[in-house]
């Protein structure tokens, strides 16, 4: 399988309000670090997260996490 696009080697903060986001899976969105349907046709496809109260959250920006859709450091390592 293709490795996804790095639009970014840090995460993304986002301050949600309440709802449900999409996040890029693939990479290649112009919304960054939301979905935008770039991915469709190819590999991946966007992760539902659902905010349940207003927030700042950390959106992995080099889609290498291993906990998707959130930040986990593994920019560091790529």
């Amino acid at each position: 399988m293709a490795e996804p696009s790095m639009p970014q080697k840090a995460p993304y903060a986002v301050e949600l309000a309440p709802g449900d986001y999409w996040w890029c899976a693939c990479g290649r969105s112009k919304r960054q670090p939301f979905c935008d349907g770039s991915h469709k046709g190819g590999p991946y496809s966007p992760i539902k997260y659902t905010a349940t109260e207003a927030a700042t959250v950390y959106f992995c920006g080099c889609k290498q996490t291993l906990h998707q859709p959130f930040c986990d450091g593994t920019h560091k390592t790529v």
